[in-house]
């Protein structure tokens, strides 16, 4: 044990001094938070030019539509539209709005003319207030009295709440949309980390042996403790990036936030008609149903059962991919054996989408008990409620696997890694595991 001890603390302290380690480490939480405040700060940016609209309303209905505000000014004109097409008046407005008929019984009667391409915003502001002006006045068309009034009493606005019993009939309140969101978070995590640093183990692997380094280390490192050093110190070192993200990460979105909340003004604000639904979602909860909503999925058990499938899920695919690492010559020949392996991991994906909808599915029950998808699938599932005894078979065969898995890719590992100049095939390495 002592030996791979010196292993992992060799292997952990040559991977974070390297360069492409902390530029990557530092850099990814930069790049995360610029993607998310990048477009909310370019929104606050205006060139500061009201642009002048002609409105051309041959019904003479729509005028009250046409409002100025801080990005556009209108100006209704008598002029036709074809005397404006050759006139150099034309060159004085950004668009041309023209009206031709009434839009409640012909729709598509206005137009908008442009020398360049029409500003979306633009269009959707002339759409949004026509539409509103139409739908007034086919209600007041029906010459009811308050008829606007009886519209807005009769909308409904019915939210379901969600309350969850414990064992002893106590209530507490619960959201699936809280529960399934923190899985899949948790579930994208260890997905990353058993794909990304997995990878890694089979890369470092496959380089020793090509530059012979391997021979050098067998001559007083057992094969075993050797692959079992590469692949605990990986992890530790896939550990600490993640912890340094998630600090910097929140760091930078407390600037962030900050810096642009002073900026950002009304107008260049999201408008609550535009994320209607969140805003009505939103209204209704508060800070303490949201956190009581977070500690409904009981987050000690959560974090438990992600400390356990993070590490047995990544135990059990880095010792295939050392294995498969150790079996060939060089990184391109990785390829035939890659396919089954991340076959199951990218499925556990797609059934954990569909398990999150339907939690006690058969997809979902099976695939949580199939080592090779279980700690995907698994945590999905865990916020939504989990028979006990469906958690302790999941863990218990994951475990089982993990050290069966183990045990056949420390024999792979130990004749592929000195072999040389022979391309190595699935029946290959089933001799060897029965050697």
């Amino acid at each position: 044990m002592s030996k791979i001890g010196l292993v992992i603390a060799q292997e952990y302290k040559n991977r974070v001094a390297k360069k492409s380690f902390l530029v990557l480490t530092f850099l990814m939480p930069l790049l995360f938070v610029a993607l998310i405040f990048t477009p909310i700060w370019l929104a606050t940016l205006t060139d500061g030019e009201i642009k002048q609209i002609a409105v051309v309303d041959q019904t003479g209905k729509y005028a009250s539509v046409f409002t100025d505000n801080d990005a556009y000014t209108f100006e209704l004109i008598g002029e036709p539209v074809d005397s404006l097409r050759t006139s150099e008046k034309r060159s004085d407005y950004e668009a041309i709005v023209v009206i031709s008929k009434d839009l409640a019984t012909t729709p598509e009667a206005v137009t908008i003319y442009s020398e360049k391409q029409v500003n979306i915003e633009l269009k959707n502001f002339i759409e949004q207030g026509l539409n509103s002006f139409v739908e007034k006045e086919k209600l007041l068309s029906h010459n009811i009295p308050n008829i606007q009034e009886i519209i807005d009493e009769s909308q409904a606005n019915i939210r379901v709440n969600t309350i969850k019993w414990s064992e002893d009939g106590s209530e507490e309140i619960s959201s699936s949309e809280i529960a399934v969101a923190i899985g899949m978070v948790f579930t994208m995590l260890i997905y990353m980390f058993i794909f990304t640093y997995g990878a890694q183990v089979m890369s470092s692997v496959v380089q020793e042996k090509i530059n012979r380094i391997v021979e050098v280390l067998i001559c007083s490192v057992k094969p075993f403790e050797l692959m079992m050093g590469k692949i605990i110190s990986i992890a530790l070192v896939g550990l600490t990036q993640f912890a340094i993200w998630l600090f910097l990460t929140v760091g930078l979105v407390a600037v962030a936030g900050q810096f642009l909340g002073n900026s950002i003004t009304p107008e260049t604000a999201v408008s609550v008609e535009q994320m209607s639904e969140v805003a009505q979602a939103s209204s209704k909860l508060n800070f303490d149903n949201v956190m009581a909503m977070i500690m409904s999925v009981n987050p000690l058990e959560l974090i438990f059962y992600f400390i356990i499938y993070f590490i047995g899920g990544y135990l059990l695919y880095a010792s295939i991919f050392a294995a498969i690492g150790s079996a060939v010559d060089n990184e391109t020949d990785t390829q035939q054996f890659m396919l089954p392996v991340t076959i199951p991991i990218i499925f556990a994906i797609y059934a954990a989408i569909y398990g999150a909808q339907n939690p006690d599915g058969p997809l979902a029950l099976w695939c949580s008990m199939i080592p090779f998808t279980s700690p995907i699938v698994m945590m999905v599932r865990l916020p939504l409620g989990v028979p006990m005894w469906e958690k302790l078979l999941s863990v218990t065969i994951l475990i089982i696997s993990f050290i069966a898995t183990t045990w056949m890719s420390a024999k792979i590992y130990r004749t592929g890694i000195l072999m040389y100049g022979k391309k190595t095939s699935w029946k290959e390495m089933w001799k060897w595991i029965r050697y």
